[in-house]
């Protein structure tokens, strides 16, 4: 769950999508110079320019509001505050020519407001700035390669005849990632995602080599594999380097992969939406990045040398990533992971008959996130700006792993939008990705190949109320396996929010590096030449 915002308080670090919000769905869009809409409200004039928009375009089109003067960087920039969300509207559009424009109004944005309808926002002076949507892989609208956006332009709200047009004068350019000697990109074209989307897909990792590696070196190395929170992706390895404990740093190979996509975060796991993550990391870019560094693909019993944690949805993803593939790893270290227990959904129980995402048995508001005891975001609210933003929330980033695929060729809505209730064959079908069930499930066969490889750890004041689920977890193992013969370790951390549990962190490397034995000894100093 853990988002940019987060991350400047917690270190490092679910994708619900509107019935009407998939790629396929577009409501068509006026096209022309008027400040009017056909419909006959006064709107916001976005205008595609034919510098950088060549073809007509069919997508959605976005408008962000901030107050004036406030301090702050681009609209755009601000979209996915989960905490600090600006104002906006967007809605499909479709055939709108290069040089041509939409007019957007309240009825062509419909309800995909945030947090305001169009007739709420407090008159006055806004920045204002329009974005379009085109990757195809980016999460966040106005952040993906491709993506146009107008520079901020000065409006009065209510808009007017006088209102300037939005010109679509820029694109985002591809994020270049920054190598050093020691941080490397590994980028290549996976064929198991590419077959599956009818397209070219890259997936990517950060690798942050040992000190003094060398590409004429022999030496083989353990890999530790970090998958990231929501919104992170391979580039945070640059910050990794002063985490890693020193005595780990010249022998382990510290990979982050990224594990982002249209939809959100991949968790690693195959979807019937997302597509065959799991097996893209396991098949594809894992070899491509030992066989590149020395990894332990490069030597014996490889999955004896290699580690896989991550924090929040990446919680999630390695603790899913260690028992669907228990052989491809050696350990487990999972902090604060997302909802490993569905009847615990951040205190919605999912197969509950009367399950709903926005009220609770007593009619109160569900929260979705904390500050102490405090509750800062709600359900509804949460839910509304992904009905925004479209595919790339959080909530809808679950939905787009764990759904099947819906009539309309999108994610299953998991419930209904307008009255938050669950949809019970929805949820039946998540159970497949529901991790204590497949233990149960599994445990005769799972349990002597995740013997010492489980080390899970929740904060009992999570900020996204995850540690109930982890609590149903350790239960759960107990009941399996009540002499704990398996040597798991499941632990509610006293006091802890949603962070890493730096004593499990440091006991991962150390782990790694006992199972390797003594460190190689250093070439001997040759004997130096006698004198003459």
């Amino acid at each position: 769950m853990l988002t940019r915002a987060w991350l400047c308080l917690v270190m490092l670090a679910l994708v619900l999508v509107p019935a009407h919000a998939g790629d396929g769905g577009q409501a068509g869009g006026q096209v022309g110079g008027q400040a009017g809409g056909q419909d006959g409200g006064l709107g916001v004039r976005i205008k595609f320019d034919r510098a950088v928009q060549s073809a007509p375009y069919s997508g959605r089109v976005y408008l962000v509001l901030v107050p004036d003067g406030e301090r702050a960087p681009e609209p755009r920039r601000a979209m996915g505050d989960w905490f600090n969300s600006p104002q906006m509207f967007s809605a499909d559009v479709r055939d709108i020519a290069p040089g041509a424009s939409v007019t957007l109004t309240a009825q062509l944005a419909g309800d995909r407001w945030s947090p305001k309808p169009w007739a709420d926002v407090a008159p006055g002076k806004y920045r204002a700035q329009a974005i379009a949507r085109v990757s195809l892989d980016a999460a966040e609208p106005g952040q993906g390669a491709g993506d146009l956006y107008s520079e901020p332009v000065s409006i009065t709200w209510p808009p007017d005849d006088a209102t300037p047009a939005l010109t679509l004068t820029k694109a985002v350019t591809e994020r270049a990632f920054r190598e050093s000697e020691r941080v490397k990109e590994v980028a290549i074209r996976s064929e198991l995602l590419s077959k599956f989307h009818g397209r070219d897909v890259t997936i990517r990792a950060g690798v942050l080599l040992p000190k003094g590696w060398s590409a004429e070196g022999t030496q083989t190395y353990p890999a530790v594999y970090s998958v990231t929170g929501f919104g992170g992706d391979h580039h945070e390895v640059a910050r990794s380097a002063g985490r890693i404990p020193p005595d780990a740093a010249g022998r382990v190979i510290y990979v982050v992969p990224d594990a982002t996509n249209r939809w959100g975060h991949s968790v690693f796991a195959d979807s019937d939406n997302t597509g065959p993550w799991g097996r893209a990391l396991i098949e594809e870019l894992i070899p491509a990045v030992e066989k590149a560094f020395r990894g332990p693909a490069a030597g014996p019993n490889p999955g004896s040398r290699r580690y896989v944690t991550g924090v929040s949805s990446g919680g999630w993803s390695s603790l899913w990533l260690q028992i669907t593939y228990p052989d491809e790893f050696n350990g487990v270290w999972s902090h604060v992971p997302d909802p490993v227990d569905f009847r615990d959904f951040q205190m919605i129980d999912l197969y509950a008959p009367d399950a709903n995402m926005y009220t609770d048995a007593r009619g109160q508001r569900r929260p979705i996130a904390r500050m102490g005891d405090t509750a800062r975001l709600f359900y509804r609210e949460f839910v509304r700006v992904e009905t925004v933003l479209g595919p790339g929330g959080q909530i809808g980033s679950f939905e787009a792993v764990f759904s099947p695929r819906g009539a309309d060729g999108n994610p299953r809505p998991l419930f209904d939008r307008a009255t938050g209730k669950v949809d019970t064959e929805t949820a039946r079908a998540w159970e497949k990705y529901d991790i204590v069930k497949v233990l149960e499930k599994n445990w005769a066969t799972l349990a002597p190949k995740l013997k010492g490889k489980l080390y899970v750890y929740a904060g009992e004041k999570d900020n996204f109320y995850l540690e109930g689920a982890t609590r149903l977890l350790a239960a759960k193992l107990k009941e399996l396996d009540p002499d704990n013969s398996a040597q798991w370790v499941v632990e509610v951390v006293p006091g802890m929010a949603h962070t890493l549990h730096v004593p499990a962190w440091m006991d991962m490397f150390a782990t790694a590096l006992r199972n390797e034995g003594p460190a190689p000894a250093s070439p001997a100093a040759p004997e130096p030449a006698p004198k003459p």
